[in-house]
């Protein structure tokens, strides 16, 4: 039975880990399997590796969806909307205010500095969420080398996309 209190710690860590993540879900990947795992002992690896299998294979937003499978293995029902607001509020209200500030000054010249800097980060910390995700399916070399793939063809795909707005990242 998991204790009163981690509702809460699981609620308040989702927050501050989606308030900081670059990148989206694969970048906080690693420090949520960390803390539930690990950390709190809520689940096995394996668990969670099929919890992150379920959520990749439903259409839909996946780090919701991952995080509020996460929130129903340590509280039922009212973990998971709790979670799954956890995962998505902080980010909206802070998307909000930076994308008002970003149009406000979208003559400015340290913008196109931020794109090319920001992007090798988000690049790296999928990257590193491949890694964390082969270690915990560690079954087999195949399931390793599938875990590794899965973040290399989102690199390539965004990287080879027409949108992308850094010519840095274009081949």
């Amino acid at each position: 039975m998991i204790g009163g209190s981690a509702p809460l710690a699981l609620t308040a860590h989702l927050a501050w880990v989606s308030s900081i993540s670059f990148g989206g879900f694969p970048t906080v990947l690693p420090d949520v399997r960390s803390f539930v795992v690990d950390k709190n002992g809520w689940m096995t690896n394996q668990e969670f590796a099929n919890l992150f299998a379920m959520a990749q294979s439903i259409p839909g937003p996946n780090s919701i969806l991952m995080m509020t499978f996460v929130g129903w293995k340590v509280w039922g029902f009212p973990g998971a909307i709790a979670s799954a607001f956890a995962t998505f509020a902080p980010p909206c209200a802070m998307y909000f205010a930076a994308y008002r500030l970003w149009d406000r000054f979208r003559d400015a010249p340290w913008q196109r500095i931020v794109r090319f800097g920001l992007a090798p980060v988000a690049v790296g910390l999928v990257l590193a969420s491949g890694a964390v995700m082969a270690y915990t399916a560690d079954t087999g070399w195949q399931t390793a080398s599938a875990s590794l793939n899965e973040p290399a063809g989102r690199i390539v795909t965004v990287t080879r996309s027409p949108h992308l707005n850094a010519p840095i990242l274009r081949a």
